[in-house]
């Protein structure tokens, strides 16, 4: 079962309704109505943090989720959740230069990862008016960017935890659902090590 926690984004069943296509169940809690206790005893074989309308700070409990399940379970942020992400590994939220809503944009990418066999570069859809920043020296690593340097994607350098500032679900996204499948087939590879280590 993959955990989709809401941060009350009106296209949080659109998430949620491309990991059942990829072969995962979903549950949907929102971002205030669970604690990293009840995570535990959910034992979710990954973890969605979706958009949200809000900042970090005052997306319940996704960035406590991070920092505590980040080195364990798979972790994909989308928009705010990407933020989150960000905020949970020393990164800073800050204001985009152009704030962009409903905008396809071409972005540039480490074609591995999130971005395996996808086109490189590759359209993608824009909600948002805040942006990552994170240092050189941080333990996350960019994998996207636009043009201009403004940070699209990023992973973890050692634990499973994904970000992406665009909407993959979003129809301006041209190749958003095979996204997805990528971080399905994390998801999986990670599921079977664990199984073979217990």
């Amino acid at each position: 079962m993959i955990l989709v926690i809401d941060n009350y984004d009106s296209f949080v069943h659109n998430l949620a309704r491309y990991f059942t296509l990829a072969g995962h169940e979903c549950e949907i809690v929102r971002n205030d109505a669970l604690s990293l206790e009840d995570i535990e005893d959910l034992a979710p074989e990954a973890i969605v943090l979706s958009p949200g309308p809000c900042t970090p700070a005052e997306a319940g409990i996704c960035v406590d989720a991070v920092k505590r399940f980040g080195p364990r379970t798979p972790i994909l942020g989308v928009c705010l959740g990407h933020q989150a992400i960000g905020e949970a590994y020393g990164g800073e939220t800050i204001h985009a230069h152009t704030p962009l809503h409903g905008k396809a944009e071409s972005i540039r990418h480490n074609a591995a990862g999130l971005f395996h066999e996808l086109p490189n570069p590759m359209e993608v859809g824009r909600y948002h008016s805040l942006v990552t920043h994170i240092e050189v020296d941080s333990p996350l690593l960019v994998t996207a960017q636009t043009e201009d340097g403004t940070i699209m994607a990023m992973e973890h350098k050692r634990a499973p935890v994904y970000g992406v500032q665009f909407h993959p679900e979003s129809v301006l996204t041209t190749h958003g659902q095979a996204l997805i499948g990528n971080f399905s087939a994390i998801v999986k590879l990670w599921q079977a090590g664990k199984d073979k280590a217990a």
